[in-house]
């Protein structure tokens, strides 16, 4: 899909609001062109002498008409305020239903940040869409009916009209594409740009050594040199149209003062009609100045509405209706032959995985760096999706489960996971208020969390910055594994879910994760040799194949 189809789609689901700005367009262009027929009798009563009634009328309409043309563009400004606050409330919805639900595949060569920063290109769809729906509109409308009514004094100026509109189709059959090219690199290194120093301001730590923070300016050099590059490419294809304009403008203001004097000397024009017909050319010349000058904001608005397009095109999980809300009160996961390999490679980090996991069971998967645990933690909890094999919940292929019903039964905590911005509550909670108070504390006792609460004067409703920085990085582990176990799931996944805590207190809350007590399945990843001890199974993995698999 294009651009510019994306750009009439996106306008489409507000055709009302458009049309309105266009009607308002309509009649304030008529008013404006109408005053230099008002100024034309004024001038030819001047001219005469004459001092009547009637030119008071005439000053009247003309003040009216400035007035009325003022109240029209407020009215219009009212309706792009209102398609602004639309645009802004679609979109944000758009990416907060999209982006936790995008395919993996999708994700691979995106780094999500990023694709979320996009939302940003909202602001510029908002503001440039208004300033082209009225400055566009009432341009366009200006030079039309101007060209009609020059063509009313003298046949010549039919010959304006023409070459006026030919002038604007070259200039913009010739620039679009290159244009809107441009301004897609550009906004591509603006976005390079953008990231990395989103990266330095991630790893401050690390770039505050002198020779570290001599690389992150240095990169950040080559970064912008691409973006000067581009965002020049871009001006030259802006100033090439502006310098159309200016011959344009020339060729145009030098005729039509010779052939409009001419005309009056050789009164085919009356020195009324000369003057109305050079306001009104005046009118047109700066009706084309404001659309040639307002491409490189048309432009902007394709190249946003591009970006957002790519995020909103990117596909999603497909999701099935389960008949059995409840039919995964307990889960049996079977693996045959399952593998799994990222997009665009040959190489399988997941082999042949031939694994079969009861409900109840306690099961540590161990193995060396790379020998694959991550990944099939991360295919057997859904979050990847086998690439080759079969894998089956409770008899049927993972395809076509409830993926929803089957995640809403799992607690999980995966590396890199971390907290977010809002309270401790609701970090843990999500502000679900199906969870009762005794569930809550019951939670916050089993990870030993309790005690941390009480100590703070605002309790649960204690705000945490952005991956819990002022958290200590035990305690954000407990509240993850708060998190996954509040709604007493059916099966845990969990990546080093205890690696950050002192050996007692992980221990203990070890203990109770693999308690008898508790009836829920446990796939563990850890480095902790206490899950040995209390797992039930132990899984050994070697580059991406299961080496070995026994009871303990």
């Amino acid at each position: 899909m294009t651009s510019l189809k994306r750009l009439f789609n996106l306008l489409e689901l507000d055709k009302k609001d458009v049309l309105q700005i266009f009607f308002y367009a309509i009649f304030a262009g008529i008013v404006s062109l109408s005053l230099p027929l008002g100024i034309q009798a004024i001038v030819n009563f001047i001219q005469s002498g004459r001092m009547s009634a009637s030119w008071i009328v005439l000053v009247i309409l003309v003040v009216t008409g400035v007035a009325l043309v003022g109240i029209l563009s407020l009215m219009q400004l009212r309706i792009t305020e209102n398609l602004q606050q639309k645009m802004f409330v679609r979109s944000s919805f758009e990416f907060a239903t999209r982006l936790p639900k995008i395919e993996f595949k999708e994700l691979y060569n995106h780094y999500p940040p990023e694709l979320a920063n996009r939302f940003f290109d909202t602001l510029t769809i908002q503001k440039g869409t208004s300033k082209l729906l009225i400055d566009f509109s009432a341009a366009i409308l200006q030079i039309i009916f101007g060209v009609i009514l020059l063509s009313l004094y003298h046949p010549f100026f039919m010959i304006f009209g023409v070459f006026l509109l030919l002038l604007l189709y070259v200039i913009f059959k010739f620039s679009y594409y290159k244009g809107t090219e441009t301004s897609l690199k550009t906004s591509k290194n603006k976005y390079r740009t953008a990231g990395w120093l989103q990266e330095i301001a991630r790893n401050n730590f690390s770039f505050r050594s002198e020779l570290n923070y001599d690389f992150a300016l240095e990169k950040n050099n080559e970064i912008i040199k691409d973006y000067l590059y581009s965002r020049e490419n871009h001006f030259n294809v802006i100033k090439r149209q502006f310098g159309h304009l200016i011959v344009f403008k020339v060729i145009i203001t030098a005729s039509l003062l010779i052939i409009g004097g001419y005309l009056v000397l050789s009164q085919e024009m009356n020195i009324g009609q000369f003057v109305a017909a050079e306001i009104i050319i005046l009118l047109v010349i700066s009706s084309v100045e404001k659309i040639i000058l307002g491409l490189e904001t048309f432009y902007d608005v394709l190249t946003a509405v591009e970006k957002i397009g790519q995020v909103t095109d990117m596909e999603l999980e497909e999701e099935f209706a389960a008949e059995n809300i409840s039919q995964y009160a307990n889960i049996c996961l079977d693996a045959e032959n399952m593998g799994f390999n990222f997009p665009d490679t040959n190489f399988g980090m997941l082999k042949n995985i031939n694994l079969k996991i009861n409900p109840g069971e306690k099961i540590i998967i161990d193995g060396e760096n790379g020998s694959g645990k991550t990944t099939l933690i991360r295919v057997l909890s859904g979050l990847l999706h086998h690439t080759s094999g079969s894998l089956y919940i409770n008899d049927n292929t993972f395809n076509k489960i409830d993926v929803k019903q089957y995640r809403a039964r799992i607690g999980s905590i995966i590396q890199g996971e971390t907290t977010f911005e809002g309270t401790i509550l609701e970090n843990i909670t999500f502000n679900d208020k199906n969870i009762s108070s005794e569930d809550l504390k019951w939670a916050l006792d089993a990870v030993q969390l309790t005690s941390y609460i009480k100590k703070l004067p605002k309790g649960l409703d204690t705000k945490i910055f952005p991956e819990g920085k002022e958290l200590s990085s035990s305690n954000i582990q407990k509240i993850l594994l708060a998190r996954s176990i509040i709604h007493k799931p059916t099966i845990l996944f969990y990546e080093e879910p205890t690696d950050k805590m002192d050996t007692k207190v992980a221990n203990e809350i070890i203990d109770f994760i693999t308690s008898e007590t508790n009836k829920w399945t446990v796939v563990v990843s850890s480095q902790n040799p206490h899950w040995l001890t209390k797992c039930s199974r132990e899984i050994t993995m070697q580059k991406g194949t299961i080496l070995s698999g026994i009871k303990i």
